[in-house]
């Protein structure tokens, strides 16, 4: 069951980053996707930010992953960024699943990383930029795995 979303600003985008994170649980996987400035990294920064996180929150692009802990975050947070994998056996070299243990991971470029829709804890985000809206706007496209239809009703 997809839904649509519009973002028309950084404002909706900040508030849906916000419902994001009431949201989250230990073990979650919020993967985001989308093409090169899609509002991915903008997304994940609000995330954390509502999380508790008052600090700059930079894109993971060239570290590949950051860990926020808890606390001051209600919960941890990895959030990765998987754009510069080759290969997706990649992540498993970066140990991945040691990050997440007891986390929530905030996936940008999922599918480089093998993609986490398998997993019934994924809530899977598709970014597009609205060609309607006349400040940039975004449309998110969200498909939520079997633990998230509750949360997302």
């Amino acid at each position: 069951m997809d839904q649509r979303r519009a973002l028309p600003d950084l404002a909706a985008m900040a508030r849906f980053g916000a419902q994001i994170a009431d949201r989250l649980r230990p073990g979650d996987v919020v993967a985001l996707e989308g093409g090169l400035g899609a509002g991915k990294t903008t997304l994940a920064r609000a995330i954390i930010a509502h999380l508790g996180y008052d600090g700059e929150v930079p894109s993971p692009t060239f570290t590949i992953v950051e860990t926020y802990d808890a606390p001051p975050l209600r919960l941890p947070i990895v959030h990765a960024d998987f754009y510069r994998l080759e290969d997706p056996s990649e992540a498993a070299e970066l140990g991945l699943e040691d990050y997440r243990e007891g986390a929530a991971l905030i996936a940008e470029w999922p599918a480089r990383a093998g993609g986490f829709v398998h997993e019934p804890q994924c809530l899977t985000i598709a970014l597009e930029r609205d060609g309607k809206a006349a400040d940039g706007g975004r449309i998110a496209i969200v498909k939520p795995g079997a633990a998230w239809l509750e949360r997302m009703a």
